[in-house]
């Protein structure tokens, strides 16, 4: 039997025990988590502000060392690699899309750390199954650090997605991010490195706006909304009220990205955004196919995303520390 660590309830989680994965076709593979981290989602589950009633296993970013591998897997045993948060085949229609997190040969929502889309685990956990290695398993290049990385699994691949495709269609692009955690951290880093010509970061965490600050991004603890003030906006704090402050913000024809978990219902200024001809996107990320571009833009001197890594704790801690609030915590073990 391997430990998994469950969520029992609010700012609790244990350690269960669970049925050893194990390789049963071709295409499969077994993991050892090494570094692993809390996504912004899971630090609002742990709160107690999640949908789903517990006890189920938690955990959807991490690196992992192979343990065990079909022929077809494309990886083996001792590679280093990044584990998607959602399951997906690499072969139906919506994810030769692009769409793999609404991949066609599995239940909608299946993902590891929540039993939305069946039981596929957590990646806190001593071992995890992988159902389709060879689509899933992105290799970490050596010259990237797993703790830094360890977010590769979603939020790192998810905050690229959110600025690189707007900055490339808008060079320069004025961005406000309004967030409470590492998503919106991360937007701060790969905006100034795409050329965003300004970028306003809003957090009442002083400390989160430290780090936004070192990577060149203006600072403010609240705002009132600025009319026409900015071409994107991303909001990554759950919050309806802040997702209707960056609408208010943007310019003609501008684009809001939300990544925030909308757990509670809100309203949204719908005539200030019919009059400004926004565009408003609230997506399930497809990290997968975003992932390689994303772990090539960490490879260059432009970005630091270990910068965001709040602390370093080791693996046996999780139980006792993971419930406590940090930014971006990193539990490790087995580090190469």
């Amino acid at each position: 039997m391997v430990r998994e660590l469950t969520y029992v309830g609010r700012r609790a989680v244990e350690w269960r025990e669970a049925a050893d994965p194990v390789v049963a076709s071709a295409r499969e593979a077994v993991v050892a988590p090494v570094a692993a981290t809390p996504c912004d989602v899971d630090s609002m589950i742990l709160a107690g502000y999640g949908p789903i009633v517990p006890p189920f296993p938690i955990g959807h970013e991490c690196v992992a060392r192979v343990v065990d591998a079909g022929d077809a897997a494309g990886v083996v045993p001792g590679d280093l690699v990044v584990v998607p948060w959602a399951i997906s085949c690499g072969g139906c229609d919506r994810c030769a899309a692009g769409l793999t997190a609404h991949c066609t040969a599995v239940p909608h929502m299946a993902m590891y750390g929540a039993p939305i889309g069946g039981a596929w685990g957590g990646l806190f956990a001593d071992l995890v199954h992988v159902p389709y290695a060879d689509a899933m398993l992105v290799p970490l290049p050596s010259d990237l650090d797993p703790v830094a990385l360890a977010s590769a699994s979603d939020n790192w691949p998810l905050s690229y997605r959110l600025v690189a495709p707007h900055l490339r269609a808008r060079p320069g692009a004025r961005v406000l991010v309004i967030a409470r955690g590492s998503i919106g951290l991360y937007v701060c880093d790969i905006a100034r490195a795409l050329g965003a010509s300004d970028v306003l970061y809003v957090d009442p965490d002083p400390e989160h706006r430290k780090i936004a600050a070192s990577y060149g991004a203006r600072t403010a603890e609240e705002i009132d909304p600025i009319p026409h003030g900015f071409d994107l906006a991303v909001e990554a704090t759950g919050r309806v009220d802040a997702l209707a402050l960056a609408l208010r913000s943007l310019t003609p024809e501008g684009f809001c990205e939300s990544a925030g978990n909308h757990f509670r219902p809100g309203e949204l200024p719908l005539l200030d955004m019919y009059l400004t001809g926004v565009t408003l996107r609230i997506a399930r990320d497809n990290v997968r196919t975003h992932l390689p571009d994303a772990l090539s833009l960490a490879r260059t001197a432009t970005v630091n995303p270990g910068n965001v890594v709040s602390t370093v704790l080791d693996w046996e801690t999780l139980p006792e520390q993971l419930p406590h609030p940090h930014l971006k915590p990193v539990f490790v073990r087995d580090l190469p």
